[in-house]
């Protein structure tokens, strides 16, 4: 066996999983309860056994949660990042129920990689952020072809209200004055775990083709809510509307 396939197979992918989960529960201090009602809303529209797309997958953190609370769910994840869907790979090697594909969903033929022409539910979570209004708009139509008749898309991330800049100015003082005392307790921050990652045997090369394709971050946007369920009833869905909000992210729900 290679040193390279050596260096793989003892990786521990859990605790690169767990690492990424900790790096961005400190942006998002309220993750696991949307994770928790997203799943929530699943089973109240599609039942316990769905099969679902996990939308810019990352690692597969929604995956991870819906298999463990729904054993006969299977899930495809789709993303372009090559570090992160290398510890995707890695951590569901053993998981039949689990399926990851590379696409760009920028390309208009991206859904052609899917392994199936429709799903229950369409998740997505901290990631569309990175697409420009334009691009999102067209991606909303392509999932509105993806999600079967009563299937639902859900989507939770920061969705700003510019009508609100007092609310806006207090909160984030409020969200970062927690951050800074975490940060000061050893929390890593974005570019801190990727730098970590850019120095493993395994995830250097992923990593440095990962900010080829990506740069630093997003360069899109973030618009409000009540956008984003405009824009998915102008897309094909029946209903769309938020169904949790923290003080800073939101989630909306599309019903097709």
């Amino acid at each position: 066996m290679s040193d390279a396939a050596n260096a793989e197979t003892s990786t521990d992918w859990q605790a690169w999983q767990e690492s990424w989960d900790r790096q961005q529960e400190w942006y998002l201090p309220d993750r696991e309860e949307r994770f928790r009602v997203m799943l929530d809303m699943v089973e109240a529209v599609v039942g316990p056994e769905p099969r679902v797309l996990d939308l810019a997958c990352g690692t597969g953190s929604i995956s991870d949660r819906l298999l463990k609370r729904f054993p006969n769910a299977v899930s495809v994840g789709v993303d372009q990042d090559p570090a992160l869907l290398t510890i995707a790979e890695g951590y569901f090697a053993s998981d039949e129920r689990v399926t990851f594909v590379t696409a760009d969903l920028t390309d208009p033929g991206w859904t052609a990689a899917l392994p199936h022409d429709s799903y229950d539910a369409v998740l997505t979570a901290t990631a569309l952020h990175w697409l420009r209004l334009d691009p999102l708009a067209t991606l909303y139509g392509q999932l509105a072809g993806l999600v079967g008749d009563g299937g639902v898309f859900m989507n939770a991330d920061h969705m700003k209200d510019e009508t609100t800049p007092r609310i806006n100015a207090a909160e984030h003082v409020q969200r970062h004055a927690a951050m800074d005392r975490e940060k000061a307790a050893g929390v890593l921050d974005w570019a801190e775990w990727w730098a970590l990652a850019a120095k493993d045997p395994v995830l250097a090369a992923p990593t440095a083709r990962r900010f080829e394709i990506y740069g630093e971050h997003a360069d899109g946007g973030f618009p409000s809510l009540e956008w984003h369920a405009r824009t998915l009833r102008e897309a094909g869905f029946a209903e769309a509307r938020g169904v949790w909000a923290s003080p800073s992210d939101s989630m909306v729900l599309a019903l097709k």
